[in-house]
C-alpha cells in the first residue's frame, strides 16, 4: 500500500532534485576555488544533510506507527491472525520508512559527483553511504521500539528524539567529561555509541588513524538497532491489551498528577481562571508544566553556554559565538512553537472531539483565540528572554566593532533577526492551526507547519541567489553580502505576512468544512505542500440499478 502511493515517487524525485539544486548552488558559490576544494565542501554538505535526515527518520516515520494501532484498538486484531510480533514490527517499519529509505537511496548516487571532482576518495564515499543507511536503521528501530511501549504518539516521538540525543551526544559527552575530570588523555572509544561520531570517523583524514574506532562504532550502532528491533518484536504482541494498573503504578500516577496538576483546590482554581477567559484556552493549556518545560529547555542551553564561557573565558566572547547562540535559541523556539501550535487541533480532530466542540456555542474565533492564549502562556516568557539576549548580544557586538559602518551593519543584522523571529512565530501560529486541521496526525502537522514557514522561504531565497550569481557570471554585478542579507530578511517577512493572511482567511472561512473532512483528501503532493488539503464534500456513489 505504501509503495503504490503517488507521494512515494514524488518524494524520491524531490530528494534527488533538492540535491542537484544544492550542488549547483554550492558549485556556483565556490566557482573560483579549486575543483577538489569544491568537491570536499559539496560532499560534506550533502552527506551531513543525509545523516541528519536519517537520524531524525525514526521521530518522523516510526515513532507513532504501533502506538497509533494501539489507540485505534486494531493492534490486537492483527494478532488474531497467524502473524507474529516480528511480522507486524517489520511490516510497520518497512511501510513507515519507505519514503525515508527511497529519499536516502536517491541521494547516494549524487554523492559520486564530488568523487569525480576530486578531493574525495572512494573509501570516503562508501563509508559515508554505509553510515547513512546504518543511522537510518538505528533511528527507525529506536522509534519503533518506543512506539511499541507507548500509547501516545507525542510521547513516543519525544522519547525517540531524547534517546537519539542521549546516544549521539550525552553518553559520549559524559565519557569525555569523566576523562577530563580524571586528567586522562582523550580516548576516541568513548564516542562509539554516537552515529554522528561514526560519520566523522568515516572521513579519510581520521579513518587512517582511527580505523578500529570507526568499525567498532559502526558495529555498536548496528547492534543497538537490532536490539531495539528485537525488543519491539517481543513487546508488540503483549502491549495491545489494557491491563489494570498495579498499586505501585497507581501511587506513582497519583503523585505525578498532584505534582503536575496540583491538588483538587489548585486544579479547580486553575480551571476556573482559564475557563473564565476562554473554554478552548483551558483545553489547550491544561498541562500546567508546559511553560516549565520551555524554561527548562532554555535553561539547559544556558548551562551549555556558561560551560563554554568557563572553559574558554575571553575567547568565548566573540561575534561568532553570539550569532551561533542566537541561531540555536531561535531555531529551538521556532521548532517548539511549530510543534505546539496545531497539535491540540490535530489531536481533537483525530479523536473526533473537534466536531463536538463545533456543536457547542464556541465559535471559530473563540477556538483561535483560545489557542493563541495557550501559546502566549507557554512561549511569551521564553520569547521575551530570547529577545533580551539578542539585544545584549547586539550591544556586545557593536561595542567590539571596529568602525561606524560595521556598527550600523551589526545593528541592522540583529534587529532584522529579532523582527524575523517574531514574524516567524506569528506565521507558525496561523499556519499551524490550518495544517493541524488537514494533516493526518499531529507529528505531520508539525512538520508541515515548519516546512511551509521556515523551509520553503529559505529554498526560494537560495534560488534567487543562484539566479543572481548566474547573472553575474554573464557580466552583471556580483551581489554583495548586504544584498544577500536584505533578501533573506525580505523573503522571510514576505512569506510570514503572506502565509499568515492566507491561513487566517482559510481558518475563518473553511474551518468547519475542514474539521468534518477525512484526513488526506486526495489532493496532489504539491497542492498539499503549498496549500494544504482542500476541504470538499465526499462524492456519493452512483445509484445501483434495480432489476425490473
Amino acid at each position: 500500500m505504501a509503495s503504490r502511493k503517488r507521494v512515494t515517487y514524488w518524494i524520491r524525485l524531490g530528494a534527488a532534485l533538492a540535491v542537484i539544486i544544492i550542488g549547483t548552488w554550492v558549485f556556483l558559490m565556490m566557482q573560483r576555488e579549486p575543483a577538489d576544494e569544491i568537491g570536499k565542501v559539496l560532499f560534506g554538505i550533502l552527506t551531513g544533510s543525509a545523516l541528519l535526515y536519517a537520524l531524525l527518520s525514526g521521530v518522523r516515520d516510526t515513532a507513532d506507527c504501533v502506538s497509533w494501532e494501539k489507540r485505534e484498538g486494531t493492534l490486537g486484531l492483527l494478532f488474531l491472525t497467524d502473524l507474529r510480533g516480528y511480522d507486524v514490527v517489520l511490516g510497520k517499519m518497512v511501510a513507515g520508512s519507505l519514503n525515508a529509505f527511497y529519499s536516502v537511496l536517491a541521494v547516494l548516487p549524487m554523492l559520486a559527483v564530488p568523487l569525480l571532482m576530486g578531493g574525495v576518495t572512494l573509501g570516503e564515499f562508501g563509508r559515508t553511504a554505509l553510515v547513512a543507511l546504518n543511522t537510518m536503521f538505528f533511528s527507525l528501530t529506536l522509534g519503533l521500539c518506543l512506539s511499541s511501549m507507548s500509547n501516545s504518539g507525542k510521547k513516543a516521538a519525544v522519547s525517540t528524539l531524547l534517546l537519539i540525543f542521549v546516544f549521539s551526544a550525552l553518553i559520549p559527552g559524559a565519557g569525555a567529561w569523566y576523562l577530563y575530570l580524571r586528567d586522562k588523555p582523550f580516548e576516541p572509544m568513548v564516542l562509539i555509541t554516537s552515529p554522528v561520531a561514526n560519520y566523522v570517523f568515516a572521513w579519510e583524514a581520521l579513518y587512517k588513524s582511527y580505523q578500529h574506532v570507526f568499525w567498532t562504532s559502526f558495529g555498536v550502532v548496528h547492534g543497538l538497532a537490532w536490539f531495539f528491533l528485537l525488543v519491539a518484536s517481543v513487546i508488540a504482541p503483549r502491549a495491545w491489551q489494557d491491563r489494570p494498573a498495579g498499586v505501585r503504578k497507581l501511587r506513582w500516577r497519583e503523585r505525578w498528577q498532584l505534582w503536575s496538576h496540583g491538588n483538587l483546590e489548585e486544579r479547580h482554581s486553575f480551571r476556573k481562571r482559564l475557563l473564565d477567559q476562554n473554554a478552548f484556552y483551558w483545553l489547550a493549556a491544561r498541562a500546567r508544566l508546559k511553560p516549565a518545560m520551555a524554561w527548562g529547555g532554555l535553561g539547559l542551553l544556558g548551562c551549555g553556554w556558561a560551560f563554554g564561557l568557563s572553559k574558554f573565558h575571553r575567547d568565548w566572547l566573540t561575534p561568532v559565538v553570539y550569532i551561533g547562540t542566537a541561531v540555536v535559541l531561535s531555531i529551538t523556539l521556532k521548532a517548539w512553537v511549530a510543534t505546539e501550535s496545531g497539535r491540540q487541533i490535530a489531536e481533537d480532530r483525530k479523536r473526533g472531539a473537534l466536531e463536538l466542540l463545533l456543536s457547542t456555542p464556541l465559535t471559530v474565533r473563540d477556538i483561535l483565540r483560545g489557542q493563541l492564549l495557550a501559546l502566549r502562556r507557554h512561549f511569551l516568557g521564553p520569547l521575551t528572554l530570547v529577545l533580551c539576549v539578542g539585544c545584549l548580544f547586539m550591544y556586545l557586538s557593536m561595542r567590539d566593532a571596529s568602525d561606524d559602518d560595521t556598527r550600523i551593519a551589526t545593528r541592522i543584522f540583529w534587529i532584522g533577526g529579532m523582527v524575523t523571529l517574531v514574524a516567524d512565530i506569528v506565521a507558525l501560529y496561523w499556519v499551524g492551526m490550518w495544517v493541524g486541521l488537514t494533516a493526518k496526525n499531529p507529528n505531520r502537522a508539525a512538520g508541515g507547519n515548519a516546512g511551509r514557514v521556515l523551509v520553503i522561504p529559505g529554498a526560494a531565497w537560495s534560488l534567487v541567489i543562484l539566479v543572481m550569481v548566474l547573472a553575474s557570471m554573464r557580466g552583471g554585478h556580483e551581489p554583495s553580502g548586504n544584498i544577500f542579507l536584505g533578501l533573506w530578511f525580505g523573503f522571510g517577512l514576505a512569506a510570514d505576512i503572506g502565509l499568515s493572511l492566507w491561513a487566517r482567511h482559510r481558518l475563518l472561512t473553511d474551518f468547519r468544512a475542514a474539521a468534518t473532512q477525512r484526513p488526506g483528501s486526495g489532493a496532489g503532493f504539491f497542492r498539499r505542500l503549498f496549500l494544504g488539503s482542500e476541504p470538499r464534500a465526499e462524492a456519493l456513489p452512483p445509484p445501483v440499478a434495480q432489476p425490473e
